[in-house]
């Protein structure tokens, strides 16, 4: 699969953060990889909420949502439960 130019940036600044972190003791490295999985965690899940509300705004279906994201759609239901429906 092709990388949008964005993503490739991301990921290789995400490439020269771990090889900075290879000369570090395992437990500070494996902290730091900790907090940047979070992180990006946070983000992804964020986005991707945001993303799934605006598709379900233009009158996507939730099984439709489910198969661009690769969930289920209780899973996109259950993440679209606290976000407000705009008619």
């Amino acid at each position: 699969m092709a990388e949008f130019e964005g993503v490739a940036f991301i990921r290789s600044d995400v490439e020269r953060f771990c090889h900075e972190l290879v000369g570090m003791a395992p437990a500070i490295r494996l902290r730091r990889l900790c907090e940047l999985r979070a992180m990006l965690d946070e983000v992804v899940v964020e986005a991707s909420t945001t993303a799934m509300a605006d598709a379900r705004n233009e009158g996507w279906g939730l099984r439709r949502i489910g198969q661009h994201v690769g969930l289920s759609h209780e899973q996109v239901r259950r993440m679209l439960v606290d976000t407000p429906a705009e008619r």
